[in-house]
């Protein structure tokens, strides 16, 4: 088990336990710095704050996974230390998540178009205090008899260039590294086996500003994982990652503390940091 683990989702976006459930299984895996980073939302953190602080051999970092999306695909912006109280940060957030809940409603109307009817009320309640998102509407096809995995719907009906998707308003990589780094967070590139000619890309993301980027990732074989660590110290990023937690519970889901970086990420990360914060403060006085 990995002592980091920077990637994680509650019942506040997609993810299946409160945060303080999370941080109760955190603390049973012996992780020692960890990150809850639920999509487009920090509504978890203070909670999950309130949580760890019970247990002193946990470390919380308080995070957000932003969604962007870029010619051929769509790609997240993990951000690290994030400013929960900055209100340009929170109206952007307030935003995706409205695009989410409308989204949603367009893609049960395909659905139902498509001879797969469902209620719209129970994709709501299926989400409870969350962000609506398309896992929610999933979770409403299997229970329908539609598809029988959460896999099954992304792969047949909800993924990109699926028949009921529909799109939703998102950040281009750079405006969302640049929020990350106008709130004085962290940016780092989520998952990023999923990032079309990611040579390519990576150098435009580092010059906007582009701290880190997953490589410890759960879901990555080694001979990945020893790819993705030497395209990030080319480009001199951060190597994070994390388990992607979301407590689906399938028989082969990683659980927190299944893949992270070592300490020395974090360290990394809070010297970035703090020669960013240092380059913004403007001239002593």
């Amino acid at each position: 088990m990995a002592d980091v683990d920077l990637h994680m989702h509650t019942t506040r976006s997609d993810g299946r336990l409160t945060p303080t459930e999370l941080v109760g299984l955190l603390v049973r895996n012996q992780v020692k710095v960890a990150s809850i980073t639920d999509h487009d939302t920090t509504a978890g953190l203070e909670e999950a704050m309130e949580a760890a602080a019970a247990h002193p051999d946990l470390r919380l970092i308080p995070g957000v996974e932003i969604s962007c999306d870029m010619p051929g695909g769509e790609i997240h912006i993990l951000a690290y230390f994030v400013d929960t109280t900055d209100q340009e940060l929170q109206a952007t957030l307030a935003r995706f998540r409205q695009g989410r809940l409308e989204r949603g409603v367009g893609m049960v109307e395909k659905l139902t178009e498509m001879g797969m009817p469902l209620s719209w009320e129970r994709v709501l309640e299926i989400a409870g205090d969350a962000s609506v998102g398309r896992p929610h509407v999933a979770q409403a096809l299997i229970e329908k008899g539609y598809v029988q995995t959460n896999t099954e719907a992304f792969d047949k009906y909800l993924g990109r260039n699926s028949p009921a998707y529909v799109e939703r308003e998102k950040l281009t990589p750079a405006e969302a590294i640049g929020l990350a780094l106008g709130n004085g967070a962290m940016p780092v590139l989520a998952h990023p086996g999923y990032v079309n000619d990611l040579e390519k890309t990576l150098p435009g993301l580092k010059a906007a500003g582009l701290a880190g980027m997953e490589v410890y990732y759960s879901k990555y074989p080694p001979k990945q994982v020893r790819e993705l660590a030497r395209l990030a110290e080319q480009h001199e990023l951060v190597p994070c990652g994390g388990s992607d937690y979301h407590a689906f519970g399938y028989d082969d889901e990683p659980l927190p503390g299944a893949a992270g970086p070592p300490l020395s990420s974090v360290t990394l990360l809070e010297e970035r940091k703090a020669a960013h914060d240092k380059g913004t403060a403007g001239p002593s006085r």
